[in-house]
């Protein structure tokens, strides 16, 4: 099994503008189709994310907690783009892990690394991240 290059997120009417903003305008999103109730946006050269507009209840304080499905961005220019995303006034998450992590409009959780960067602890190999610290750090923000 391997994870497929479309995903897609039910989200607030509300947030649409906001969306556009941060993964067209700031991330360099292209919008390729555009309906009443969607939008579909292709980021880099083969990743889609498909926005469902609906009724549905900000969640944005249970995404807060880091207790969501962590996506990755990566970049050539790390600290250009770390400011740019703080800048764009996104929560950052206080994971206690040298990356940036933050929510972004529409409570999509993201992870800022460098193309290539190593990467290994990620994929179970290395030292990373102190794991205690972490569900420490997540259950501090959910009290």
């Amino acid at each position: 099994m391997i994870f497929g290059n479309h995903s897609s997120v039910i989200v607030s009417r509300n947030d649409r503008e906001n969306i556009r903003k941060f993964y067209c305008d700031l991330l360099g999103c292209e919008i390729t189709k555009s309906e009443d109730e969607r939008d579909f946006l292709r980021l880099g050269d083969n990743f889609y994310i498909a926005f469902l507009y609906g009724d549905v209840p900000d969640e944005s304080a249970f995404l807060r907690t880091g207790r969501s499905v962590w996506l990755e961005l990566k970049t050539d220019h790390v600290e250009e783009m770390r400011r740019k995303i703080l800048g764009a006034g996104v929560r950052k998450l206080d994971i206690p892990d040298p990356h940036l992590y933050f929510q972004a409009p529409g409570g999509q959780v993201l992870r800022l690394v460098g193309i290539d960067e190593d990467l290994a602890f990620y994929e179970g190999i290395g030292a990373g991240p102190n794991v205690a610290k972490v569900k420490e750090a997540v259950k501090l923000k959910e009290n």
